[in-house]
Parts: structure tokens; C-alpha cells; sequence
């Protein structure tokens, strides 16, 4: 036994778990799970074609990607770093609104 402060500490060896020997989740849990997915990957599809626009930008209409704006910043630089930034907050804000909805849909949260 490790002795920190006025505190024990008992270690013991953790060990492995087979996925195979887990339970399986109950209906409410994976219910809330693949709802999880879902709106995790639809997010992700949405985040990435944001992400991916600003190449087809840079490629297809150069003369407004180089267009400067804001002291020289261009607008390639702009989306990037100012657009993005609160495009990832939204998603994120959205998640956990539709996170937290959940939870109180299935009444896991109120308990």
C-alpha cells in the first residue's frame, strides 16, 4: 500500500475485459448511443464539406479567396480562421443541446 498525505491507497492489477463477455446495453442507453452517432456523424459530414470548401474556393474563384479584407487578411484566411472557429462552436453547441434533449427525453437526466 502507497501511503499519501493522511491517505491509503490499496492498488490492485486491473486485469483485461473481452467485449465479448460485456453485457449488452440496455434499450434506453443504446437507444441514446445511436442517436449519439447519428448526429456526431451528421455533424462531422457537415464540419468536413465546410473544411473542403475552402480549397474549391481557392481553386474555382481565386479572385474572391485572394480578395483582401480586414487589413490585408484575405477571405480564404478569414473563413478559415474566424468563420471555422464559430462554425465549431455552433456544432458543439448543437450537440449538446441535442444531447441534453435526449437525456431528458429518456428521463435519465432528472434522476
Amino acid at each position: 500500500m502507497a501511503e499519501v498525505g493522511s491517505h491509503e491507497y490499496e492498488y490492485v492489477e486491473a486485469g483485461t475485459v473481452d467485449v465479448k463477455d460485456l453485457p449488452p446495453l440496455d434499450a434506453i442507453t443504446n437507444k441514446i448511443m445511436k442517436d449519439e452517432f447519428t448526429t456526431g456523424f451528421s455533424l462531422t459530414v457537415f464540419y468536413f464539406i465546410l473544411i473542403f470548401s475552402i480549397p474549391v474556393m481557392n481553386w474555382f474563384a481565386p479572385e474572391l479567396a485572394f480578395k483582401k479584407i480586414f487589413g490585408g487578411m484575405t477571405v480564404t484566411w478569414f473563413v478559415t480562421t474566424v468563420v471555422m472557429m464559430v462554425m465549431a462552436f455552433i456544432i458543439a453547441y448543437v450537440h449538446t443541446a441535442l444531447y441534453e434533449k435526449r437525456l431528458k427525453k429518456y428521463e435519465i437526466f432528472n434522476k
